[in-house]
C-alpha cells in the first residue's frame, strides 16, 4: 500500500519525498517591512484559524447528519428484511399490505441513500477547504525591494522577491513562526483527511445494501460522484500509482488490506458497527484537535471555540 501523506502543498511548490511542505529559501526582508509584515501576518493567520474552526464545526454537522440518514437506510432495509415474518396484527387481512410496505420502504431507502452520499459530499468539500485553508497561512511580500508601496498577499504568484512568506522565521505573535502554525494544521488536515477515507469505506458498505434481487454495484475504484476523485487528489486521497482513492486505515497504522466484495444483506449486528464507526470519528483524536486549537487561541489571542 502506498504510504498516505496528507500534508498541504503550497500554492506553488513541491511535496518533499516525506511529505512536507517545501518552500523557497528565506531572503532577509529589511527591517521597516518586517514591522509592517507582522500586523499582516497575524490578521491572516487569525482568518485561516478562525476558517478552521468554522470548518471543524461544519465537519461535526455534515457528520452527525450523514449518521442520521446512515440509520435511516438501516432501519429501511431492516424493516423490509423482516416483513415477510412480522406480525401485522388486524392490518394482516388487507390486501397485498407486506408488498406495499415494502415498497414504500424500498422508496424510503433510496432517498436516504441519495442523503447520505450528499452528506458524504459535504464532508469532502470540508476537507478540501481545510487543504486550500492550509495553502493560505503564510504572507508574502509583494513587490519588489525598490517597490515605495509595501504590500503583502497571501499568494506565492505575487511574490517578486523570492520572500519565504514566514518574515525570515520569526515569530507571528508571541512565540510561534509561520512554520509551527502551518505543522498544526497539516496535523489537522492529516486526522480530518484518514477519517474521510474511512467515512468513504463505510458509506460504500451502506449504499450497497438491499433486501430484494436489486442490488448496487459500487466499486472503490469508480467514482461515487461526478468530480469526486478531483477533491480526493486536492486531499493527496488519491494513489499517484492507480489514480484511485488510497485504501481506508487507521491513524499510526498501515493496512495492506484492499477492498473486498460487499455483502449486500449484512446482519443487524455488522450494520450496527458501521454505524458506531461512523459515529465515533475513530481517525479523528477529539483531545488533540482540542489541544491545538486551544493552543493558537491562546496565541493569536482570538477564541476559536
Amino acid at each position: 500500500m502506498e504510504a498516505q501523506h496528507f500534508s498541504t502543498p503550497p500554492s506553488k511548490g513541491a511535496i518533499s519525498k516525506s511529505g512536507s511542505i517545501t518552500t523557497p529559501s528565506s531572503s532577509p526582508l529589511l527591517p521597516s517591512v518586517i514591522r509592517l509584515w507582522r500586523p499582516s501576518a497575524q490578521r491572516n493567520i487569525r482568518n485561516q484559524w478562525s476558517k478552521l474552526s468554522s470548518l471543524k464545526q461544519q465537519w461535526a454537522s455534515s457528520s452527525s447528519t450523514g449518521r442520521s440518514h446512515a440509520t435511516s437506510v438501516v432501519n429501511a432495509y431492516l424493516s423490509q428484511k423482516y416483513m415477510p415474518s412480522m406480525e401485522l396484527g388486524s392490518l394482516s387481512d388487507m390486501l397485498d399490505i407486506r408488498n406495499k410496505a415494502c415498497l414504500k420502504l424500498s422508496k424510503q431507502q433510496e432517498l436516504y441513500r441519495s442523503k447520505l452520499l450528499s452528506s458524504y459530499k459535504d464532508m469532502v468539500d470540508v476537507v478540501v477547504q481545510m487543504v486550500n485553508t492550509c495553502r493560505l497561512m503564510r504572507c508574502y511580500f509583494k513587490g519588489t525591494s525598490s517597490s515605495t508601496l509595501i504590500q503583502f498577499s497571501t499568494s506565492f504568484e505575487d511574490n517578486q522577491s523570492e520572500d519565504a512568506g514566514d518574515g525570515g522565521g520569526i515569530s507571528v505573535f508571541t512565540s510561534l513562526a509561520i512554520p509551527c502554525f502551518e505543522k498544526l494544521a497539516e496535523e489537522l488536515v492529516q486526522m480530518f483527511g484518514l477519517e474521510l477515507n474511512l467515512k468513504r469505506q463505510l458509506l460504500m458498505e451502506l449504499l450497497s445494501i438491499s433486501s430484494g434481487s436489486s442490488q448496487y454495484s459500487l466499486v472503490w475504484s469508480e467514482e461515487l460522484y461526478s468530480g469526486e476523485f478531483d477533491n480526493l487528489r486536492l486531499c493527496n486521497l488519491l494513489s499517484e500509482e492507480t489514480s484511485t482513492p488510497l485504501h481506508p486505515t487507521l491513524k499510526g497504522h498501515e493496512s495492506n488490506t484492499h477492498m473486498v466484495s460487499r455483502n449486500h444483506q449484512p446482519n443487524p449486528e455488522v450494520l450496527q458497527v458501521y454505524l458506531v464507526a461512523w459515529l465515533a470519528d475513530v481517525n479523528i483524536h477529539t483531545k488533540r484537535v482540542d489541544e491545538i486549537f486551544e493552543l493558537v487561541s491562546e496565541e493569536i489571542r482570538v477564541s476559536l471555540s
